[in-house]
C-alpha cells in the first residue's frame, strides 16, 4: 500500500478500517457458519482414524513494543492519517518502534535527498525547506518519545512554541505588508492633489520671484536716485563752500585795508 503522502516521519503500514463490501462479506460469513456448524458437530465413524492436531509452528521472536501509554502519547503528538482508496478507508498510525543509529543516518540522507529533489533554497525564507525540517523535527520527537515519553512531551512544547513564534512573525509580516499597501494606495490616491498643490506652489514661487525682481529693480532705482541726489548736494555744498571762502577772503582783504594806517 502506498501512503497518501511521502513524509520523513516513520509510520506503520496502513490498516483497512472499512470498505464498501463489508455488509455483503458479513452475510456470506454468517451463512458459511450456519452451513459448517453441522459438520463440526458430526461424530466419528467406528474404525475411522482419529485426526491429529496440527503441529505447532515456531513463532517469530517477539519484538519490543512500546507501552500503550507511549502509543497514546504518540497518537496525541502525531495523529493517525486517514485516507481512502477505491472506496476503502485506511488508517496509518505513527510507528512506535525504537530508532537506531542507522535510522538516524538514513533520516539525514533522506532529508538531504528531499532538499535536493524539491530544489529547496539554502538561504532566506523557503516553505519547502521549512516543511522538510518540520517533518524531521516530528520524526526526532517520535524517536525521543519512544525512549522517554516525558522528554518527547518537552520537545513537543518546544516545537509548539517555535511554531507559535513563527506564526506571530508571519502575522506581523502580513500586517506590515497590508499597512504598506494601504499607505501606497493612500499615496497614489493623494498623488493628484499633491501634483496640483505642487503646481500652485511653483506658480506662487514664480510670482514671488517676479515681485522680488521688481523690488530689487526699485531698490536699485532708489539707490541710483539717492546717489545722484547726494552727488548734486555734494557739488552744491562744495560750490557754496568755495563761494563762502571767496567771500571771506574778500571781506578779510577789505577789513585789512580799512584797518591799515594811512600812508604819510
Amino acid at each position: 500500500m502506498i501512503p497518501p503522502q511521502q513524509t520523513l516521519v516513520k509510520y506503520d503500514n496502513p490498516v483497512l478500517i472499512s470498505k464498501s463490501t463489508d455488509k455483503k462479506a458479513s452475510r456470506v460469513k454468517g451463512s458459511r457458519r450456519n452451513v459448517s456448524s453441522p459438520s463440526k458437530a458430526a461424530t466419528l465413524t467406528p474404525g475411522a482414524p482419529v485426526p491429529q492436531p496440527p503441529r505447532a509452528q515456531k513463532l517469530p521472536p517477539v519484538e519490543k513494543k512500546a507501552s500503550p501509554q507511549t502509543e497514546e502519547i504518540l497518537n496525541a503528538i502525531l495523529p493517525p492519517r486517514e485516507f481512502s482508496e477505491q472506496g476503502q478507508l485506511w488508517v496509518q498510525s505513527v510507528s512506535a518502534g525504537p530508532a537506531t543509529r542507522i535510522d538516524v543516518i538514513n533520516l539525514q540522507e533522506q532529508l538531504d535527498g528531499k532538499l535536493q529533489q524539491r530544489q529547496a533554497r539554502e538561504t532566506g525564507i523557503c516553505p519547502v525547506r521549512r516543511e522538510l525540517y518540520s517533518q524531521v523535527f516530528d520524526e526526532l520527537i517520535r524517536q525521543v518519545t519512544v525512549e522517554c515519553a516525558e522528554r518527547g512531551l518537552l520537545l513537543l512544547r518546544v516545537r509548539d512554541e517555535l511554531r507559535m513564534t513563527l506564526a506571530a512573525y508571519q502575522t506581523l509580516y502580513e500586517s506590515s505588508v497590508a499597512f504598506g499597501m494601504r499607505k501606497a494606495l493612500q499615496a497614489e490616491a493623494g498623488k493628484g492633489d499633491m501634483a496640483g498643490e505642487i503646481d500652485q506652489l511653483k506658480q506662487e514661487n514664480a510670482d514671488l520671484q517676479a515681485e522680488v525682481m521688481k523690488l530689487k529693480a526699485k531698490c536699485e532705482e532708489i539707490e541710483q536716485r539717492e546717489k545722484e541726489r547726494r552727488a548734486t548736494e555734494q557739488r552744491q555744498h562744495e560750490e557754496e563752500l568755495q563761494f563762502l571762502k571767496r567771500t571771506n577772503q574778500q571781506l578779510k582783504t577789505q577789513l585789512e585795508s580799512i584797518l591799515a594806517p594811512p600812508k604819510k
